[in-house]
C-alpha cells in the first residue's frame, strides 16, 4: 500500500496528468463527430462527474419555479406560478438587502437561510438542538471543508500537521491538504467487507505516522464518495470513540445524505449519534459537519451552495472561523436560496407538493433501479467486482486488468486504469474515472462513474461498458 505521506504533491500532479490525458482525448473524439467521423458510437457519455443534471436527471420544479421568480419579481403577480411558489420567492426576496437576489449577502450566509437550515437539522435528527450562529453558508461545502482545515493546519509548526483520510477519497481533498503543507495520512476502507470503515485500521494508520506528522483531525464521508458505503450507527459509535480516545477533530462530510438506496442501509448524522452518546462524548468531540445543494436529489451543481455546522468548538475558535469566512464574499444569493428549498421543501397541504413529490420519486426510483442493474450487469463480465452501492452517488467497482495491458499501459507512461478509461473514450464514448484519481491499494484497479442518471443512459452506459470491456480482455489474453 501506498502512502499519500510519501508521494506528496505528487498526488496532485498525477490528478493533474490522467485528467489532462483523458480530457485531451475526449476533446479528440467530441470534434471528430462533429467533422462527420464515422465511429460506432454518435455522441459521448460523460459520467465522470458527480453532477445528476449534466448526465440528464432534470431539475426539480418547485426549485426552479422560486428561483425564477426571485430573479424576476414581476411574476409575483402572474398566476403563472402556485401561490406557495409565489409566497416562497416574496419571502425570500423580503430576506435579502434592497429586495434583489443582485445584492451581497451576509459573508457567513443570509440569517433567514441560516435559520430554515438549522430547523432542517433540528428535525432531522430527531430534535437534537441546532443553532444558526453555528451554520455558516458558504460557496459549497468544498469550499467549507478547505477553510475548516486551513484553521485546523500550521504551516508552521516544526512537526507537520497530519489529517486521517480515507482511501479511496475524492482528489479535492487530498490536494486542499497538499496545498496548506498538511500531510495525508491515508486509512483504508475495507472493499472486501463493502468498503466499511474499521477503527483497528485508523488506529494502523495513526501508528505509521508516528514522529512523522501531528495529527489533529480525522475526515469521514458519509454516505462514501466513491465508495457507496453507508456507516452503521454502531461504526459511527466507534469512531467517535476513537476521535475522542486520540482527541482528534471530526470532519464529516455528509454531502449524499438524501441518496440513500441500500434495503437496510439507513443515513444517521455523526452530530445525532454524538448526541445519542451523551456526556462526556456529546459535550467535548469537536465536529464540523457538512451537506450542499450540489449534490444530492437537488444537484444544483452550478448555482454553488453548501454549508458546515459546527459542534462544541472552543467560542475563541469560533470567532476565527467567523472572520476568516468573512475576508470573502458570502455565497451566491441564488444558491443561498437553492439550499433553503432543500432544507425547506413544500409539505403536504402546499399545492407544490404533490408535483415535488412526484418528481423526487421517480429520481429516487430511477437511481435504485440504477444501482439494481450496476451491480448485476458488472458482476456478471468477467474480471469485474462491484460492491453494493448502499448511497451517494457513484459506482467503484474493481477491474482486473489482464497483464498485457498493465504492461502496454506502463510502456505508455500511464496509470493501467487510467490507460483502460482512454481506450474506453477512444472505443466506446464512455468517459469515466480511473481508480487512481482517488486512492487505490498498490496494485489494484478501479473505475468510478456517476449512477445519478436516467435508466435509458445507464442501460446505454452498461451496453458500451460491457461491449468494449468484453474486447479489450480478448485484445490482451
Amino acid at each position: 500500500m501506498y502512502l499519500f505521506t510519501e508521494i506528496g504533491s505528487n498526488v496532485k500532479n498525477m490528478k493533474q496528468l490522467e485528467y489532462l490525458v483523458l480530457a485531451k482525448q475526449t476533446k479528440k473524439v467530441i470534434n471528430e463527430l462533429r467533422q462527420g467521423v464515422i465511429k460506432p458510437y454518435t455522441e459521448v457519455i460523460d459520467v465522470c462527474w458527480g453532477d445528476p443534471h449534466r448526465a440528464g436527471i432534470k431539475p426539480l420544479s418547485f426549485v426552479r419555479q422560486v428561483l425564477a421568480a426571485c430573479l424576476y419579481p414581476q411574476l409575483l403577480e402572474s398566476d403563472k406560478l402556485l401561490v406557495d411558489v409565489r409566497q416562497r420567492a416574496k419571502r425570500l426576496l423580503e430576506a435579502c438587502d434592497g429586495g434583489s437576489v443582485g445584492s451581497y449577502s451576509p459573508t457567513t450566509g443570509i440569517p433567514e437561510i441560516s435559520q430554515k437550515v438549522s430547523e432542517f437539522i433540528k428535525k432531522r435528527d430527531g430534535g437534537v438542538p441546532s443553532y444558526p450562529e453555528n451554520i455558516y453558508i458558504s460557496p459549497g461545502s468544498q469550499w467549507s471543508l478547505a477553510n475548516i482545515l486551513n484553521v485546523l493546519v500550521n504551516p508552521e509548526a516544526s512537526l507537520r500537521t497530519g489529517v486521517l483520510t480515507p482511501v479511496p477519497c475524492h482528489i479535492t481533498t487530498i490536494t486542499s491538504l497538499m496545498g496548506m503543507g498538511a500531510v495525508v495520512i491515508p486509512y483504508y476502507l475495507n472493499e472486501e467487507q463493502g468498503w466499511t470503515l474499521q477503527v483497528e485500521e485508523l488506529q494502523r494508520a495513526l501508528e505509521s505516522v508516528k514522529g512523522v506528522c501531528n495529527p489533529v483531525a480525522l475526515y469521514v464521508i458519509n454516505p462514501g464518495n466513491p465508495s457507496g458505503l453507508v456507516q452503521s450507527r454502531k461504526s459511527i459509535q466507534e469512531v467517535i470513540q476513537f476521535v475522542s480516545e486520540k482527541r482528534l477533530f471530526l470532519l464529516a462530510d455528509e454531502v449524499y445524505q438524501d441518496c440513500v438506496f441500500g434495503e437496510t442501509a439507513e443515513f444517521v448524522s455523526y452530530k445525532k449519534v454524538l448526541a445519542e452518546l451523551g456526556p462526556p462524548l456529546s459535550d467535548t468531540v469537536e465536529l464540523a459537519s457538512f451537506h450542499s445543494a450540489s449534490k444530492g436529489f437537488m444537484g444544483e451543481c452550478g448555482l454553488r451552495a453548501g454549508y458546515v455546522e459546527l459542534v462544541n468548538v472552543d467560542p475563541t475558535v469560533m470567532q476565527y472561523i467567523e472572520n476568516l469566512f468573512s475576508t470573502f464574499s458570502g455565497a451566491p444569493t441564488l444558491g443561498q436560496i437553492a439550499l433553503e428549498v432543500m432544507t425547506n421543501p413544500p409539505q403536504p397541504g402546499d399545492p407544490s407538493y404533490p408535483l415535488y413529490k412526484k418528481e423526487m420519486q421517480q429520481i429516487r426510483t430511477t437511481l435504485v433501479q440504477n444501482v439494481k442493474r450496476v451491480y448485476e450487469v458488472l458482476n456478471s463480465l468477467p474480471g469485474f467486482s462491484c460492491q453494493p452501492v448502499e448511497g451517494g452517488a457513484f459506482a467503484f467497482p474493481t477491474i482486473h486488468l489482464p497483464p498485457k495491458a498493465i504492461q502496454r499501459a506502463k510502456e505508455a507512461g500511464m496509470e493501467p486504469d487510467t490507460f483502460y478509461c482512454l481506450r474506453l473514450v477512444e472505443e466506446a464514448g464512455l468517459l469515466i474515472s480511473p481508480g487512481c484519481e482517488f486512492g487505490q491499494k498498490e496494485a489494484t484497479y478501479h473505475i468510478r462513474f456517476c449512477i445519478m442518471t436516467p435508466q435509458d443512459t445507464m442501460v446505454e452506459i452498461l451496453k458500451r461498458l460491457s461491449n468494449f470491456h468484453t474486447k479489450f480482455v480478448k485484445e490482451f489474453s
